[in-house]
């Protein structure tokens, strides 16, 4: 207390004494000439202000600006280390990964930052796709992002014959948003976790932190016992994430991707034909397909959605055309008569549509049509084959890509699933699915036309087996029996090629299909 009063004293020495002076000044000074001293002039003012630091310019490269947002801490861990061991050393995979997100990279950036999210997210298409806007997976998950058609539909994902917005690439990424804020609030906003959840589920998480702390063990992410593919998902966006953090000392060179907008997301208001779109927006249809890969058919879904990303440079060129044009061109429709025979089916298949399309448009309770009876049915305005990302061409080249030796068709029949064509044919459940653009959870429908390769067709094939395909038209008095001894095949491969179980007799002009030595026949 001693040491503060002279200091005390002091100071209202020193008020007083300003005191004193501010009231010997004269009567006659003006308000604004005291104000006018009191403050320093205008120019003195900024002059004495120092000058703020420049931002640095924005990033023209958006792999820099996912970089300078990068957060995330990343462990010196097993799983990271050989994840990241293998991206070093396949530095091909990112350039091509970089080549297809260049389209779409800036929107999920954008999406992002809008919500104020880990940055790092960008990044789950490359682990879970590598960015391929097609994909499909053999846990039945679609598109960049990976959705199941459940978790899909949950998170407002519209999935039809005409449409799965889980490959649509801008709808997908806000509903992979979406999810990502539900699990991380749900999950103790831990964002491990929430990458977990993502991957497997949130009540498999759940379980695993419950039954840790249970046995008095470690409940972070990597103390949890998960499916080995949960396990290896966070520590490979982990290592992701440094290699391109740090690409530069990695020696790792991404192509540069714009920091601009590359899309423009256009609603054409109504059904529209991905032909006639491209042509309005200059474009391939192929070109246009690619950008929106959640539309499976040629055209647009005719109850919605009708949106289009188009390119920025393109957009508002389509936008000006498309209004110039009469509405009734957008698709093309036939006017078909019903002829005796006709049934609902073979008018689908006729013109590459779907009965329930059909009926919807022509608004047909059930399937009964009467000959003469008119119905409209929309039309590609191109040759299906002119559509070439469209689901059905995807498959055919799926289908026809070579795995084996020889390729064999089958027709699905009620009761049949992928396991019991795949023992008939000694082949694996995969096999069959990965060569029909399925998963092997998938369902079949009665109908459906499988291809199955294989290396050996007969059971009396050897080394130096010589083999083609015929088909061979019964005649009065053949059987099963006969035709295999002439052809030096078994009864069990003659019904196995043709589909036959359960079926009794041969009917003259039936046309079968048989693979023959000819070094024996």
């Amino acid at each position: 207390m001693k040491k503060t009063l002279p200091a005390l004293a002091i100071a209202l020495m020193l008020t007083g004494c300003q005191s004193l002076n501010l009231a010997s000044q004269p009567e006659s000074n003006q308000p604004e000439q005291d104000a006018a001293k009191a403050s320093p002039a205008p120019d003195a003012a900024v002059a004495a202000k120092p000058a703020e630091p420049a931002l640095p310019p924005p990033p023209t490269d958006v792999w820099e600006r996912i970089r300078s947002q990068m957060a995330m801490d990343v462990p010196d861990n097993a799983r990271v280390e050989r994840f990241r061991k293998w991206y070093l050393n396949n530095p091909n995979h990112l350039n091509i990964i970089s080549q297809r997100a260049a389209p779409f990279m800036y929107l999920i950036v954008e999406e992002i930052e809008k919500r104020d999210l880990p940055i790092e997210l960008a990044l789950l298409p490359i682990v879970e796709s590598s960015f391929d806007v097609f994909a499909y997976s053999h846990g039945a998950a679609a598109g960049i992002w990976q959705f199941t058609a459940p978790m899909g539909r949950h998170f407002g994902l519209e999935q039809n014959w005409w449409y799965d917005g889980r490959r649509d690439v801008y709808a997908s990424t806000v509903a992979a948003m979406d999810m990502m804020e539900y699990l991380h609030d749900k999950l103790h906003n831990d964002w491990y976790y929430a990458l977990a959840a993502y991957n497997t589920g949130e009540g498999r998480v759940f379980r695993a932190i419950r039954n840790n702390k249970k046995a008095g063990k470690p409940t972070d992410y990597f103390a949890l016992n998960l499916p080995n593919e949960t396990e290896r998902y966070v520590p490979q966006l982990l290592a992701l994430a440094d290699v391109i953090k740090n690409a530069e000392e990695y020696g790792i060179k991404l192509n540069p991707i714009p920091n601009e907008p590359a899309l423009k997301l256009v609603d054409a208001g109504s059904q529209i034909d991905l032909s006639f779109a491209a042509d309005l927006a200059d474009m391939s249809v192929g070109e246009l397909h690619k950008l929106n890969p959640g539309y499976n058919r040629w055209s647009t879904a005719p109850d919605g959605p009708h949106t289009l990303l188009l390119p920025v440079e393109k957009a508002d060129g389509f936008i000006v055309a498309l209004a110039d044009t009469d509405s009734a061109k957008r698709v093309n429709w036939v006017r078909y008569t019903v002829k005796p025979g006709d049934s609902l089916g073979v008018i689908a298949q006729k013109y590459h549509t779907r009965v329930g399309v059909i009926q919807s448009v022509n608004k047909l309770d059930g399937n009964l049509i009467r000959v003469g009876q008119a119905l409209l049915i929309p039309v590609a305005a191109k040759d299906p084959e002119d559509y070439e990302f469209s689901a059905d061409q995807r498959l055919a080249r799926q289908q026809s890509s070579k795995r084996a030796d020889y390729k064999t068709e089958h027709t699905v029949r009620s009761g049949e699933s992928l396991w019991t064509i795949a023992r008939a044919n000694n082949v694996t459940v995969a096999q069959l699915a990965s060569w029909n653009g399925m998963a092997p959870s998938d369902t079949l429908r009665p109908g459906r036309k499988l291809v199955i390769w294989v290396n050996r067709v007969s059971e009396t094939q050897t080394k130096s087996s010589v083999m083609r395909q015929i088909t061979y038209t019964v005649r009065s008095g053949d059987s099963l029996a006969r035709i295999g001894q002439r052809f030096n095949v078994t009864v069990k491969d003659l019904v196995r090629w043709n589909q036959l179980q359960g079926q009794k007799y041969l009917q003259p002009g039936q046309r079968l299909k048989l693979y023959v030595d000819v070094t024996r026949v």
